[in-house]
């Protein structure tokens, strides 16, 4: 393994570690899938794709936090747009193909109403350069502190959230018959008493049928802001992914099928309705 594969690892296991912490789901569903004799241990799972939110102002958003992970050989893939949302996004592959996906999002913080813009920039104003471009990314250790600590001062309410990954994403069409289809995935997600994100259906399908996802809804954390002020906040969720076999491969045996011989790449609806499960109208769910 190679010094940036090295640190590549150390910098995704940083970014795990604190997301389980804020995120109870994943162990839950990781202990019962070892239960269940699905995996033998959680290291079995592909982690499909982790994401990342980001603000697009002036030294941030995409542009920025890309630099991390196009250090780390990744590979900047297609460009999606959100309307509604008012977002932008992109996917990165990596050099590896037993690591995970990258999606960035960015808010298209210029397209909000002149109070949000102000309020926005009230905080990133204070960043007068790009934090990455003094950021030593070959260090693992300053890349985990930097991914984790604010970058402007702690708000009175909004822009709370760090680079804290916004959800990783389980292979399921990798599990045993039974559970290696996000259908019936869901059906044992719920079966332990998981909340899915329904925001038009708890399966998310591709026009061409070959990438089904869902996710679970976000889970209330409690975060201290100025003042010593406790409010609690929508964290992250989980996401599910089945990638169908391409066409072309069908007739291959199922042990030589890998990454290469499925659909690639993202669906901006599937993921439009993903980005609910951090939603007050989902959120409001676990609480009804």
């Amino acid at each position: 393994m190679s010094v940036i594969e090295q640190t590549l690892h150390k910098v995704l296991h940083g970014l795990m570690k604190r997301y389980k912490e804020r995120v109870p789901d994943v162990s839950i569903i990781l202990n019962a899938l070892v239960e269940e004799k699905v995996i033998n241990s959680p290291f079995e799972i592909e982690n499909d794709h982790i994401a990342f939110r980001t603000l697009g102002v002036p030294h941030l958003g995409i542009a920025s936090l890309e630099k991390v992970f196009l250090h780390y050989r990744y590979t900047k893939k297609d460009k999606y747009f959100f309307p509604e949302k008012k977002l932008d996004a992109y996917w990165y592959a990596p050099a590896n193909p037993k690591d995970p996906r990258i999606f960035i999002s960015e808010l298209r913080v210029k397209d909000l109403s002149l109070s949000a813009q102000r309020l926005i920039h009230s905080y990133t104003d204070e960043i007068s350069t790009d934090p990455v471009d003094s950021l030593n990314l070959d260090n693992a250790d300053a890349v985990d502190k930097f991914l984790h600590s604010g970058l402007w001062r702690l708000p009175s309410w909004t822009i709370y959230n760090r680079y804290y990954l916004n959800h990783f994403t389980i292979s399921v069409h990798n599990l045993k018959a039974g559970y290696n289809t996000v259908p019936e995935f869901n059906t044992f997600l719920e079966r332990l008493g998981i909340l899915l994100n329904n925001s038009s259906g708890k399966v998310k399908t591709s026009p061409d049928g070959g990438l089904l996802q869902s996710a679970t809804v976000a889970q209330t954390i409690e975060a201290a802001f100025a003042d010593g002020d406790l409010h609690l906040i929508p964290g992250s969720y989980v996401e599910f992914a089945e990638r169908k076999i391409l066409p072309e491969y069908l007739s291959m045996k199922a042990e030589e099928i890998t990454r290469q011989h499925r659909r690639e790449g993202f669906e901006a609806a599937n993921a439009d309705k993903i980005f609910e499960s951090t939603y007050a109208a989902q959120t409001d769910r676990s609480r009804s």
